[in-house]
């Protein structure tokens, strides 16, 4: 996409949906961070499921570490990898009280030494809690970026960096959630739905399907 066209495709999907948000329910930006560690290979419904049952038994780490790992893994057993979530949920909990007063940390470095915390993750609480113009790259936004040619790139840092770059300012700060909410709903990985997508005469993907 050349940039006039990149401007105008989130145009439209700011007249569409002026106020993204997460779909990931939460109540603090500890219990976000949370829900995104929880969030790697399944689906946000999924981690709402496991959250309903685990933040009204741990809203706070210092909750979470008395709940205990095996305590975590109980409450989130029904989502994928749910052990190893369960030991970065409570040493990430452990971090935050010894580290920062159990307060989640603004800085990218603080947030990416956390157990479980990786680039993606910390992006997503920079931009959503902090309101920083940060942009998570998942797989939703890796394959429109690169089906589009709205920022074609050989892997997540190299789309992230591009976005970064060719997206106008007016639009980064909700730029990821508008983004994955079309990947997740319209610009689906194994039958996108061309016929009803709002970019469609923008979009450089060859294989347009009706």
């Amino acid at each position: 996409m050349r940039l006039a066209q990149v401007a105008e495709a989130f145009r439209r999907l700011r007249e569409a949906n002026p106020e993204p948000t997460t779909e990931l329910e939460y109540s603090s930006p500890y219990q976000l961070l949370v829900a995104v560690v929880l969030s790697a290979q399944a689906t946000d419904k999924g981690v709402n499921l496991a959250t309903r049952r685990l933040f009204p038994l741990a809203p706070t780490p210092e909750a979470m570490v008395d709940l205990g790992e095996e305590g975590i893994a109980e409450q989130i057993k029904t989502i994928g990898l749910y052990r190893n979530k369960a030991k970065h949920t409570l040493a990430l909990s452990r971090q935050l009280l010894e580290r920062h007063a159990g307060e989640v940390p603004r800085q990218r470095e603080a947030l990416e030494a956390l157990p479980g915390v990786g680039r993606k993750t910390a992006n997503v609480v920079l931009n959503t809690v902090f309101g920083e113009p940060t942009m998570a790259v998942d797989t939703h936004i890796f394959r429109l970026s690169n089906r589009t040619g709205l920022a074609p790139g050989k892997d997540v840092l190299e789309v992230e960096q591009r976005l970064l770059r060719r997206i106008p300012a007016e639009y980064k700060l909700n730029a990821h959630h508008w983004l994955i909410l079309h990947g997740r709903y319209v610009c689906t990985a194994r039958a996108p739905k061309c016929g009803a997508c709002s970019l469609r005469d923008l979009c450089q993907y060859r294989d347009k399907t009706d």
